[in-house]
């Protein structure tokens, strides 16, 4: 059975350079993989590179085993569904109908029922029909990871889906996105909190400056050498009651 989701040597240039240079992923159904790394690391590129959103230099992007840049925007998104980090919204429609957009593309007879079954699922039973612009940032942040949920994709990909929230619902996030793998769907995150990924993800895909510095499970990806050379820290994750944690100091790095 072909992967979920596969980058095979992919290579985003822009201008005279390379933001994203030979990176390869390969996310099965069932399976939570986190990308991290430094700011300007190239996360969100290969997150739209996956997607077709990025043209390639180099390389290849497949959903579902066929090359996203064969597929229409449709079959693109019936495929994938896609959280990105920027939680712009044009118009204050009502919590709902954001959350419908997603849930139109696979069932239109049944969207605002899947749309009022996901906004119950981020704790937004209540807010249904209130205007997004209308909401507080976080608020609004849940409203449209709801319209994610309520596509039931095949595949998900989110851009910081966790950032900016408070810890109860940063944790809720994370809860969501493993169900939706246990559901049989591929995941696949950008973080920034270490920690949180460590204990939410299977596999951590590790960038440093466009290239693929570690791919593997948390403990393996978030060496001390991979630490180092990727965020500038001395450390290591130790095991705590909850879960992973990153215990860290900085290092200076080398001029």
């Amino acid at each position: 059975m072909s992967p979920a989701l596969q980058l095979s040597g992919a290579s985003v240039r822009r201008g005279h350079r390379m933001v994203l240079e030979d990176a390869s992923l390969s996310v099965s159904a069932g399976e939570v993989v986190g990308v991290v790394g430094a700011n300007g690391a190239g996360k969100t590129t290969l997150l739209r590179a996956a997607l077709g959103l990025q043209p390639l230099a180099a390389g290849r992007a497949e959903l579902a085993g066929q090359d996203v840049d064969r597929l229409s925007e449709l079959q693109r998104a019936r495929l994938a569904a896609y959280l990105p980090q920027e939680r712009r919204v044009g118009w204050n429609l009502p919590a709902w109908r954001v959350a419908s957009l997603g849930a139109i593309l696979q069932d239109p007879r049944h969207a605002r029922t899947s749309a009022l079954a996901a906004l119950e699922r981020v704790g937004l039973s209540d807010l249904a029909d209130r205007g997004v612009l209308d909401m507080s940032g976080g608020e609004r942040a849940r409203a449209l990871l709801a319209r994610v949920l309520a596509a039931r994709a095949p595949v998900i990909l989110a851009d910081e889906p966790a950032a900016g929230l408070d810890p109860d619902a940063q944790l809720l996030v994370l809860e969501l996105c493993r169900a939706e793998a246990a559901r049989g769907a591929a995941v696949v995150l950008t973080l920034h909190d270490l920690g949180l990924a460590a204990r939410a993800c299977d596999r951590l895909l590790v960038l440093g400056e466009g290239r693929v510095l570690a791919c593997a499970t948390p403990r393996e990806a978030l060496s001390p050498q991979v630490l180092r050379e990727a965020f500038a820290l001395d450390g290591a994750l130790v095991d705590t009651p909850a879960g992973p944690a990153l215990s860290a100091t900085r290092t200076l790095r080398e001029p």
